[in-house]
């Protein structure tokens, strides 16, 4: 079974959880606040990390971000009592995998942890780290897309969905396909924000009238360069 890295500053949940993890084969590494998190995952590079929003030191939110400037793969799953959307939809931004609120069962949590070691163990070709969009340049593993030397910076989520659109460019991009993937479930509120991330992508690509991402309806969306 996988190592999980679990960072949560309830002492009585986060020894609930890391029990019932162990109970089911997991390998658990249980800290109680983001600097101690962050040390744990440096040190022994966990296969998943659930960690929750509100801690002290560091919060989740800032975990995910400093993650991800070395690790764009390792999956992140947020626990939270907060709902608004907009720190739902800022923490899929920061790279966060998926989100689940308090209360949760055990057993949730457990089929959204396979799910995403499932998915991330799906073989896939390997992506040249310059991707060539049209006159722009997609530099994936540094999320910027540049033009003309002016070079725009982007989020861990926005550069997925971006390769992901190129790999199946001139080509259908399910709607369903990439929600699975990137959102953990194709919902309602999680296609809201796919149509949010591809209005931003639009804007990204907007000075290159050949490029166009455009919808297919009740399908998905194509990249057309």
């Amino acid at each position: 079974m996988a190592t999980v890295l679990l960072i949560e500053d309830e002492l009585a949940l986060g020894l609930i959880v890391r029990d019932s993890l162990e109970v089911r084969g997991f390998t658990v590494l249980y800290a109680a606040d983001g600097e101690e998190g962050y040390a744990l995952f440096q040190k022994h590079k966990p296969e998943v990390v659930v960690a929750d929003v509100m801690m002290p030191k560091l919060d989740g939110f800032s975990l995910a971000d400093r993650i991800r400037q070395t690790d764009q793969e390792v999956p992140i799953i947020f626990l939270t009592a907060r709902s608004q959307t907009a720190d739902v939809v800022r923490g899929f931004e920061l790279g966060g995998n998926d989100y689940l609120k308090k209360p949760f069962s055990i057993d949730e949590l457990i089929v959204r942890i396979k799910a995403l070691l499932n998915r991330g163990r799906t073989l896939r070709p390997p992506t040249p780290d310059r991707l060539p969009i049209g006159r722009y340049a997609f530099d994936y593993p540094k999320q910027k897309l540049a033009l003309n030397g002016k070079e725009v910076g982007m989020s861990h989520r926005e550069a997925e969905l971006l390769k992901r659109l190129y790999e199946q460019r001139n080509q259908v991009l399910e709607r369903s396909a990439v929600l699975l993937e990137l959102w953990g479930d194709d919902s309602f509120f999680n296609g809201r924000s796919l149509d949010v991330f591809i209005t931003r992508l639009r804007r990204y690509l907007k000075d290159d009238p050949q490029v166009q991402i455009v919808n297919v309806r009740g399908v998905g969306y194509k990249l057309i360069v």
